[in-house]
């Protein structure tokens, strides 16, 4: 699970340290680092393991082969996504379409959201979480909680 917030400097060679909590969330995959893609709708990146893009590409499978969907889909998730090394320090190099695209210059926001994690500027996430929370205050949002599946794991 990716949980809390983290903001890490980028270096002038475009690296950022992945938080240690983050790693350790991804250390029994075979790919070791992350995959990223870009979020539709927000200037951030979504950032996740192999396994989840794997589920992700599972979850084509319910649209029939060369539907509008499944393409819109595919080309939303895989197209854009970057398959981001780990070097020896646990560092990755976000490349420029990333950096771009999220505004980032000096910082790295690391947000934990569940089974994946977003990459945002940091002050641009702040706005944006400020804004979420107004949102579902205003609507008053709840969260259902599902129950705990035979065995003690929730699902």
């Amino acid at each position: 699970m990716f949980v809390s917030t983290f903001v890490n400097r980028i270096d002038r060679k475009g690296r950022v340290s992945v938080p240690a909590t983050f790693r350790a969330a991804l250390r029994n995959q075979e790919f070791e680092g992350i995959v990223a893609f870009p979020t539709l709708g927000q200037p951030a990146f979504e950032g996740c393991g192999m396994d989840f893009m794997e589920r992700l590409s599972a979850s084509l499978d319910e649209f029939d082969m060369f539907s509008p969907k499944r393409d819109e889909l595919a080309a939303i998730v895989f197209a854009d996504a970057h398959q981001l090394t780990f070097d020896g320090e646990g560092r990755i190099s976000l490349p420029a379409s990333m950096i771009e695209h999220c505004g980032i210059e000096a910082e790295v926001a690391f947000v934990g959201r569940g089974r994946s994690f977003q990459i945002w500027e940091p002050a641009t996430f702040r706005q944006h979480a400020a804004e979420v929370r107004r949102r579902a205050l205003s609507e008053g949002a709840t969260l259902p909680v599902r129950p705990v599946a035979p065995g003690g794991k929730a699902p």
